[in-house]
């Protein structure tokens, strides 16, 4: 039963306030997600800003464009510093998502850490080291690209 951490570090040249009100939006979690993904909110109802107790839905397509459903409930918010998402329903027997923002000099840095688990034993191990980890990185870099082509590089 293995437990995997996942942790991304990124500086911009933006303001904190720029930096939250970007993030702390879900509308902008498809911007930041590779298309092939096929990221959709499915949610009917959700808020602008993220709010503790949140519940969010999506489905997304990770692999041989199969849709997935996705909940993920935001359970802790402190505003302008961190928020954390938890996956409630989806692909993961465990998400656990950080998103930590601090002020540096010229801009700000956010921190992503992902404590993650896999289901189904030695098959979700297997699977992992074949290519689920391969696919977290190559999310989490189109996100870094992403982000340095709208807010430029520090």
């Amino acid at each position: 039963m293995s437990f995997y951490t996942l942790k991304r570090i990124q500086r911009l040249p933006i303001s904190l306030d720029t930096a939250w009100s970007f993030f702390s939006s879900p509308k902008n979690l498809s911007q930041i997600t590779p298309a092939y993904m096929k990221f959709k909110i499915t949610s009917e109802f959700f808020s602008d800003k993220m709010y503790p107790g949140e519940i969010i839905t999506y489905t997304v397509s990770p692999v041989a464009n199969i849709p997935l459903n996705w909940m993920t409930e935001i359970t802790h918010v402190k505003d302008g510093e961190y928020f954390i998402d938890e996956q409630r329903f989806g692909p993961y027997s465990l998400w656990h998502h950080q998103h930590h923002f601090k002020v540096i000099d010229g801009g700000i840095e956010m921190t992503d850490i992902v404590n993650y688990k896999i289901p189904f034993w030695i098959f979700g191990e297997l699977a992992h080291s074949l290519f689920i980890k391969k696919q977290l990185q190559t999310i989490f870099s189109y996100r870094y690209k992403w982000l340095e082509d709208k807010f430029g590089k520090l």
